[in-house]
């Protein structure tokens, strides 16, 4: 009896057939796609977990509305480096010099609107056509004269911060022009009926949502198309929840005070744009091609001088951005502005799940790393926890970050 009993167990087909899993099998499934993509959402679990142990350790300041909105602009010129920072890694190449070229921008600029009185958007372009070209520079002596990125950019780390006390001549300038001020600091303006909440940061969180769904609706359909693996059902609409529920609850945070700060719109520009780029373009997979096997891709057509050279014009730009954006928020230019910038965009990519090899990494995970030592730092400082124990514990996350690829990597090779 009980032999009938075990055969009984087996599954039963379904009315179109073939076999119907049991929940076990189920189970299984869900744990093995949970294994196979823990890499690549692990920081994101982090995250949420991070947030919600400062949230109880603060008593729930961490989460108000304005502390929020307070984060998104502490963070700001972080995450717009961590976005290149994360593209240059790809490519299999590092860059120390972001921090020194941040400060550099921040004066040059400051020289120009505050005692040349050029206006503020004409300076705006004038610093960014000027970040590009130090980015250029580098880049063609990196692809084109062969001398390694860490030596190119080591030494762009020194000239660009010698110049920037140059043209500062060892002083604080400022202010900025309003227009520029806001731009850094103000929020979106309010528009529409008299509600409890900002109109026009709830339509965008709406917009943003649906955007979410679409893309990994479309992601998963092209996978299965080219028949590559894909989330089990169960984990993707896990997954695809709690995007949508994060950014929810990220929009009424942000709608409940002020609205969504301008500079959020500029990185939700920079998120998107970048992150089509390097998923969609032929570019960004010659940028993951390089980094991951560049005999190969040479050997592919891929041409890998170009691309380097390309990419760190890019870095060069976005340095340039996030050196306005912190001298704006600030209000002054400073020979000091910057330091150790570029180790924090390097940590936040590399917690954010990219490879010291390179060819592995995503836009999204630039800022969630990003986001992950923004979180950090903000709670820590509400906790009343010193500057060097805050060293300590980001040190010991950016350990445990790369430490968690290298176990997986060879997990995988066994």
């Amino acid at each position: 009896m009980s032999a009938d009993v075990s055969t009984n167990t087996t599954t039963q087909a379904p009315p179109g057939g073939g076999t119907r899993p049991t929940a076990g099998s189920t189970g299984r499934v869900l744990l093995d796609g949970v294994r196979r993509n823990m890499r690549q959402y692990g920081m994101l679990f982090a995250l949420g977990l991070i947030v919600l142990l400062f949230e109880i350790w603060t008593g729930g300041d961490l989460l108000l509305p304005r502390n929020v909105s307070n984060l998104v602009l502490q963070n700001s010129y972080i995450l717009i480096l961590a976005i290149g920072m994360m593209i240059v890694i790809i490519a299999g190449h590092i860059d120390l010099s972001v921090g020194s070229l941040m400060a550099l921008v921040g004066g040059i600029g400051a020289v120009l609107m505050v005692e040349h009185h050029v206006s503020w958007p004409v300076a705006v372009v004038l610093t960014l056509l000027l970040g590009a070209a130090a980015g250029a520079l580098q880049g063609f002596f990196i692809a084109y004269v062969g001398i390694p990125s860490f030596i190119v950019t080591l030494a762009g780390m020194l000239l660009f911060r010698g110049l920037t006390e140059i043209f500062l001549k060892g002083q604080t300038l400022g202010p900025f022009p309003e227009g520029l001020q806001k731009a850094a600091n103000g929020f979106l303006p309010e528009v529409g009926p008299e509600t409890n909440y900002h109109n026009i940061t709830l339509l965008l969180g709406l917009g943003l949502a649906a955007y979410v769904v679409l893309q990994e609706v479309r992601d998963r359909r092209r996978q299965r198309e080219f028949t590559l693996e894909t989330l089990p059902t169960g984990l993707f609409v896990l997954k695809t929840t709690a995007l949508v529920a994060a950014v929810l609850v990220t929009t009424l945070l942000l709608a409940s005070y002020k609205g969504a700060p301008v500079v959020l719109l500029i990185l939700a520009v920079l998120l998107v744009g970048f992150g089509y780029v390097m998923r969609n373009a032929v570019i960004g997979r010659h940028v993951y091609a390089i980094g991951g096997n560049l005999p190969a891709a040479k050997l592919s057509g891929v041409r890998d001088k170009k691309v380097t050279f390309a990419v760190f014009l890019n870095m060069g730009m976005l340095a340039a951005l996030a050196g306005l954006v912190f001298a704006a928020r600030f209000n002054a230019a400073s020979p000091k502005a910057g330091v150790n910038f570029e180790l924090e965009a390097i940590a936040a990519a590399f917690i954010g799940g990219a490879s010291m090899s390179g060819g592995v990494g995503t836009v999204l995970g630039a800022i969630i790393g990003g986001l992950v030592l923004g979180v950090l730092n903000n709670g820590m400082n509400l906790v009343g926890v010193g500057t060097d124990w805050q060293q300590v514990i980001k040190g010991l996350v950016l350990l445990a970050a790369v430490g968690f690829d290298v176990w997986n990597k060879r997990r995988a090779g066994a």
